[in-house]
């Protein structure tokens, strides 16, 4: 009897150990898979944060503030308003001293591409993210009766920048979110530089926060696709 159960063990035994031994290959082949196909991975990851939305005519294009060391935010809404598509561009930048901002610096920039000083519409404020600069902007443009707008912001930022001022700008706003390629970013080689790294990883907390802070705020714009709407497992599970 004894050894009949000693027998049984055994068997079992070596049933776990070769059951544990198909599943160790499974997940080795899975990770032989995944690095094979890592690179068309990393790439979509890279271009999910970006959102290009076709321009039409507007009341005005905002470029938002922290342009890049190669003013490349400043170059592309300075060639939409050169294009027609607006007749103004807003330069919006927090206080860097009481006496200058990256408003300066931006207007600095876009008329050195070509945008007249007169039609440069200079707007400094105190805002520490782009949920404040948003809203910012939003009373700004209510004090003027401003409605249809182009926002261009980098690359890597438009679908943030999307999600937060859909719910942000005051209701009604007609909003398209314009990309302006980043020198500091590219989206099909990002994971090969330390910056590109950063970038990915401070947009993917940011959304998160931006859920999280926005999670009881419903889209006020018109005329756009949002993602992550409340009724999306993530969205649904921060608002929860």
């Amino acid at each position: 009897m004894n050894s009949e159960r000693a027998l049984r063990s055994s068997a079992l035994e070596r049933g776990g150990i070769f059951f544990r031994f198909l599943v160790l290959l499974g997940f080795l082949a899975l990770l032989f898979v995944l690095y094979l196909v890592r690179v068309p991975i990393l790439c979509m990851a890279g271009n999910f944060w970006i959102v290009d939305e076709p321009p039409q005519s507007s009341d005005a294009i905002v470029m938002l503030g922290d342009d890049n060391f190669d003013a490349d935010r400043a170059a592309r809404a300075a060639a939409l308003f050169k294009a027609g598509w607006a007749p103004r561009v807003i330069a919006s930048g927090r206080y860097l001293r009481p006496y200058a901002s990256i408003a300066d610096l931006e207007a600095h920039d876009l008329a050195d591409r070509g945008v007249p000083p007169d039609d440069i519409v200079r707007f400094s404020h105190h805002a520490t993210d782009t949920r404040e600069e948003c809203v910012a902007i939003g009373q700004l443009l209510s004090q003027h009766g401003w409605h249809r707008i182009l926002l261009v912001t980098s690359t890597y930022h438009t679908r943030r920048s999307r999600y937060i001022c859909s719910r942000s700008l005051p209701r009604g706003t007609v909003l398209r979110v314009v990309a302006a390629p980043d020198s500091d970013y590219d989206p099909s080689n990002w994971w090969r530089t330390r910056n590109g790294m950063k970038i990915i990883f401070h947009e993917s907390v940011g959304i998160l926060v931006a859920i999280w802070e926005l999670r009881h705020h419903s889209v006020q714009t018109r005329e756009i696709s949002i993602l992550l709407e409340p009724s999306s497992s993530l969205a649904g599970l921060f608002a929860s």
